[in-house]
C-alpha cells in the first residue's frame, strides 16, 4: 500500500470510527425533537430530472399537447389530487405520500437559471448563484458552524462516490467520501494483528517527514480500532425491510446501518445519476424513478422498524428540470423549474405550492416560484437547528413542510 494513499484514506476512517458506537438502545432513546440528534440525508438526482414527468400535471391539456409521445394519460398516473399525479414508477413514494411522510415541493429553482450541468450543479451545491468561484458548499459552511455540537468525529459522510461533492466541502471540517462500507473495511481492516503492527512499523520507519510521522503516531491505532468498530456496526445491524438490489438502495441501507450504530454522523449525501434524458427518455426515466422510489421506501420502512424514522429527513434535488416540450428524439432537453421531495416521519407531508404554469413559460421553461435556498433555509433552521442566514448569505422565507 502506497504511504500517501494510506494517509489520505486512513484520515477518513479515523473520523468515521473515532467515537465508539452505542447501539440500538441509544438510537431509540435519542430525542427526535433535539436538533442535535436529527439526521439529514440528501439524495442528488444528477443529470437534470424531468420534473414534468415526475409530478405529472395530467389534467392540463397543455401537457398532452407539448408531449405527444411522452405524456401519461390520466388513468396511468398515481393521482395525488385532481390535477397532478406521480409517475407510475413512484409507487413506493406514493405510499409514503399517502402515509403523510412525503412532501412534494413544487416550482423550485433560482433566478436567471443556468442550463449547464456543471454550473447549475455548482449553484445548487454552493447556494451562491451570484458567485462563479467558491471554495466551499452550503452543507460544508453549515458544518463549520455547528460540527462541534454533534457527538461524532465525522458529522457528515458522502457514500457511493469517488470524490467529495461540493455541497460538503468545508474549510475546517473533515468529511470523508467512500464508495462503500464493505470496500472500505476490506482495504483498511483486513488481515491479522501481526500484519497491522508490521504496517505501522514500516510506515514509522519509512522516509516520512515530521508531519507525516506525527499523523501516523496519533492516528494509526485509532484507525485500526475504528475499522473493527465499523465491522461491529455492520454485524449488529439487522435490516427489517428487504432492500432492492440497486446501487441507491445499497447506499441507503449503509446509511441506515450507520444511523442505527449511532456513530454520530448527522448529514449523509448519496447520488443517483443518469437523468440527462435527451433521447428515448421513457424507459430510462421510469427505471431511475423506480430505483429512487424503491430505495427510499425500503429505507424508511427499515428506519420505522428501528424507531428511527422521526429523527431522519431525506430530501432530493436535481440541478434543473427539463423543457416542457419533448424533442425530436423522444426525450427532453435542459430546462429550469422543477420539484424537490422531502420524506420524514416528523413533518406535515402533502403538496407545497402550485404546479408551475404550462402556458406562462420562460423561453420554453417552467418558471420557478420557490427559491431552492428557501428549502435549504428550512432544513437548516427548523430541522438541524443551524442558523441559515450566515450559511446562505441572506434571509430566505421558510417553506412550510415541517410540523410546528
Amino acid at each position: 500500500m502506497h504511504r500517501r494513499h494510506f494517509l489520505r484514506q486512513s484520515a477518513g476512517l479515523v473520523a468515521l470510527g473515532a467515537t465508539a458506537p452505542v447501539f440500538l438502545s441509544r438510537a431509540v432513546a435519542a430525542d427526535k425533537n433535539d436538533p442535535d440528534q436529527r439526521i439529514l440525508v440528501i439524495v442528488q438526482l444528477a443529470g437534470g430530472n424531468d420534473g414534468v414527468n415526475t409530478v405529472i400535471p395530467f389534467a392540463d391539456d397543455a401537457y398532452h399537447t407539448a408531449r405527444p409521445s411522452l405524456a401519461f394519460k390520466k388513468d396511468a398516473v398515481l393521482k395525488v389530487n385532481d390535477h397532478i399525479g406521480l409517475h407510475p414508477g413512484l409507487a413506493g413514494m406514493k405510499a409514503l405520500y399517502d402515509e403523510g411522510a412525503l412532501s412534494i415541493i413544487q416550482g423550485v429553482g433560482y433566478p436567471q437559471p443556468n442550463r449547464s450541468h456543471f454550473r447549475s450543479m455548482d449553484i445548487w451545491n454552493t447556494a451562491q448563484p451570484e458567485s462563479e468561484i467558491t471554495g466551499d458548499g452550503w452543507l460544508g459552511r453549515a458544518l463549520d458552524r455547528s460540527a462541534a455540537r454533534f457527538g461524532g468525529k465525522v458529522p457528515a459522510l458522502a457514500l457511493g462516490m469517488e470524490n467529495l461533492p461540493l455541497a460538503l466541502v468545508a474549510s475546517r471540517t473533515n468529511v470523508p467520501s467512500i464508495r462503500s462500507l464493505d470496500d472500505y473495511q476490506l482495504r483498511f481492516s483486513g488481515g491479522d494483528q501481526e500484519m497491522k503492527t508490521s504496517l505501522a512499523r514500516k510506515l514509522a520507519e519509512g522516509k516520512a517527514d515530521a508531519n507525516d510521522l506525527s499523523f501516523i503516531r496519533q492516528t494509526l491505532g485509532t484507525a485500526i480500532d475504528s475499522a473493527a468498530r465499523l465491522k461491529e456496526v455492520a454485524a449488529s445491524y439487522q435490516p427489517v425491510a428487504p432492500y432492492p438490489q440497486t446501487a441507491l438502495a445499497g447506499n441507503l441501507q449503509t446509511v441506515a446501518k450507520l444511523i442505527a450504530g449511532e456513530l454520530g454522523t448527522r448529514i449523509f449525501f448519496v447520488s443517483l445519476g443518469g437523468f440527462d434524458t435527451h433521447s428515448r427518455q421513457a424507459g430510462s426515466h421510469a427505471a431511475l424513478l423506480a430505483e429512487l422510489s424503491g430505495a427510499v421506501a425500503a429505507f424508511f420502512k427499515d428506519l420505522r422498524a428501528h424507531q428511527l424514522a422521526d429523527r431522519v429527513l431525506l430530501a432530493t434535488y436535481s440541478e434543473f428540470g427539463r423543457r416542457l416540450k419533448e424533442n425530436g428524439s423522444l426525450g427532453t432537453d435542459h430546462g429550469a423549474g422543477s420539484q424537490m421531495f422531502v420524506v420524514s416521519g416528523a413533518h406535515k407531508g402533502g403538496v407545497c405550492g402550485a404546479h408551475p404554469s404550462l402556458t406562462d413559460l420562460d423561453d420554453g421553461d417552467l418558471k420557478h416560484h420557490t427559491d431552492f435556498r428557501s428549502v435549504y433555509a428550512t432544513l437548516l433552521d427548523r430541522w438541524l437547528g443551524i442558523p441559515s442566514e450566515p450559511v446562505l448569505g441572506g434571509k430566505f422565507a421558510p417553506v412550510e413542510f415541517l410540523k410546528a
